[in-house]
């Protein structure tokens, strides 16, 4: 897909803590209008972090982060939900709605305080459930849905916002790999078929190898790798990001070196 010439999401040397311990540490980062990025690391590396730093839900910070050119503070809060959704890592939070009528407050950016409910937000809200496949459980309460379903559906919201780009961290936390898989498919259309810019935290290194078109790796909260999938999966790297050698070996249908398991006992 043509990248668009002004990065959709930039950091220029941005750092971020609470109190006085330092989280993110002088990231620089730049994702091109329709990009698919995944982002890896050790636990405590600062990802869910970072993700929360480029939606706002943190705020502050020193050095820069500029959406489109603009810097993340000139933007309402009703301009950013236009253009960014942020889907949490699962849970098992529940709530007392139908999955349609969880998707339908996704069009809440698009919505004023008094108004109703529009022709064309029906409409959009059919069009996303189509596109993840939710329909089929629309007029299901949320609760009465499986860990896939419920993930599927909190994308499904996150699109009827009608934003651009979709932060995503760990997507597939807790699915069985039947759900697993349908999720990196719907992304992976989401990302090429609809030009929906995609950053995926994951704890998943081949997930991040096989799914994004470039990975980000965090430790200590500094970007310690940025690069394709082929020079990541080199033990030098791996070993720089997780402090240990992994076993690899060719995937069997698209060549790309992946990570296998290890015999244990």
């Amino acid at each position: 897909m043509k990248m668009s010439s002004v990065p959709i999401i930039e950091l220029d040397r941005y750092s971020y803590g609470i109190g006085d311990k330092l989280i993110l540490s002088d990231v620089s980062l730049e994702v091109g209008e329709g990009e698919y990025l995944s982002i890896i690391g050790p636990n405590g590396a600062g990802k869910t972090t970072l993700l929360k730093c480029v939606d706002r839900i943190y705020r502050g910070g020193i050095g820069t982060i500029k959406l489109r050119g603009r810097p993340l503070e000139s933007y309402s809060q009703r301009e950013l939900a236009r253009l960014i959704s942020y889907v949490p890592q699962a849970d098992e939070r529940l709530f007392p709605f139908t999955a349609r009528e969880f998707v339908l407050m996704g069009r809440y950016p698009h919505l004023s305080p008094f108004s109703s409910v529009k022709p064309d937000d029906i409409l959009e809200v059919d069009r996303v459930m189509d596109l993840t496949r939710t329909r089929e459980f629309a007029h299901r309460n949320i609760r009465t849905l499986s860990g896939g379903e419920r993930q599927k559906v909190f994308i499904a919201a996150a699109l009827a916002q009608g934003a651009k780009v979709l932060l995503l961290d760990e997507p597939t936390t807790f699915l069985d790999p039947g759900h697993e898989r349908e999720v990196l498919r719907i992304l992976a259309r989401l990302n090429r078929d609809e030009g929906i810019t995609i950053i995926s935290v994951t704890h998943d290194i081949n997930n991040a190898a096989l799914s994004g078109s470039r990975v980000l790796a965090l430790k200590e909260g500094a970007v310690l790798f940025s690069g394709s999938s082929s020079e990541l999966m080199d033990n030098r790297v791996l070993n720089n990001i997780f402090g240990r050698d992994f076993l690899l070996a060719p995937h069997p249908e698209t060549g790309q070196l992946v990570v296998m398991p290890e015999m244990t006992g």
